[in-house]
């Protein structure tokens, strides 16, 4: 046996051998995470509120409070992640102010989410002088506009020039031409982008902290702090109370499993586009 196929050896056993020890840590995680919170998972959960220390309660506060700031953010961040997207694929090349743009999108990508919680304290919470669930909305559609920005120019710039050519030809403007056959051509990616970013935005607990804070309260008032998943997951843990632990158990795997649905959506999404292409 020669060297070559030593090392090819290797070098697959070691790709083997890595995602094994993936898959037993992923299927550990998820183990752990079903075990201890499918116990937690009654109909009290979903028809009372987050309870007192050492009280048994449920989270519909908190479930209400992350789809409603989750719901406004991702109704920011769409339509100007898609806008952006769109003025970014048609710039033309050596556009210095797109460059910047785009350089600032990638760091915004990179970035950590406690630092866009501390930008929009610094903007808007300290401003307002509390803590509110329009914060927190603001710092959610911050974290999911990058993928959005990035998704919807890719997907654009991939659109056949034929196509493009084809409209303008028609006498179409170049806003028709947009609307009505590029964006029709590449829906199903820019959804994807969305769902994906929203299943991003579900499970942050860092900018919420800063911004919306909790409550122990049932509130719709976007003025004030509102309670949300991820925090009253953060704060029940590290409680000593056992009613709670059980509590933070079934929030995390509703969440978890609001965003493996997101996912699949996604997958489904993206495969359906394939199929339909070919």
């Amino acid at each position: 046996m020669n060297a070559r196929l030593i090392k090819e050896y290797i070098f697959k056993g070691a790709c083997a051998a890595s995602a094994v020890f993936g898959l037993i840590v992923l299927v550990s995680i998820l183990y752990t995470l079903i075990s201890n919170g499918i116990s937690g998972i009654n109909l009290a959960v979903f028809t009372e509120i987050t309870p007192g220390p050492g009280s048994e309660g449920g989270l519909k506060n908190a479930i209400v409070g992350s789809l409603i700031m989750t719901s406004i953010g991702i109704a920011i961040a769409a339509p100007v992640g898609i806008l952006a997207g769109t003025w970014l694929s048609q710039a033309p090349k050596g556009d210095k102010l797109a460059d910047v743009i785009r350089f600032c999108n990638l760091m915004l990508v990179s970035a950590p989410s406690i630092l866009i919680g501390l930008f929009i304290y610094g903007a808007l919470v300290v401003t307002m002088g509390t803590y509110s669930g329009l914060a927190g909305s603001i710092a959610l559609a911050v974290l999911a506009l990058p993928v959005i920005i990035s998704s919807t120019e890719e997907m654009l710039r991939l659109v056949p020039a034929q196509l493009k050519e084809a409209g303008a030809g028609l006498g179409a403007p170049q806003w028709v031409v947009t609307t009505k056959l590029c964006y029709r051509a590449v829906a199903p990616g820019i959804i994807t982008a969305v769902l994906l970013s929203i299943a991003r935005m579900s499970g942050e607990t860092a900018p919420l902290l800063f911004t919306a804070l909790n409550s122990n309260y049932m509130t719709t008032d976007l003025s004030q702090p509102m309670a949300n998943l991820p925090v009253t997951i953060y704060q029940f843990a590290m409680s000593p109370y056992e009613s709670w632990i059980y509590l933070a158990w079934a929030g995390a795997l509703l969440i978890t499993t609001f965003i493996f649905i997101l996912n699949v959506l996604a997958t489904l999404v993206s495969k359906f586009t394939q199929a339909t292409k070919a």
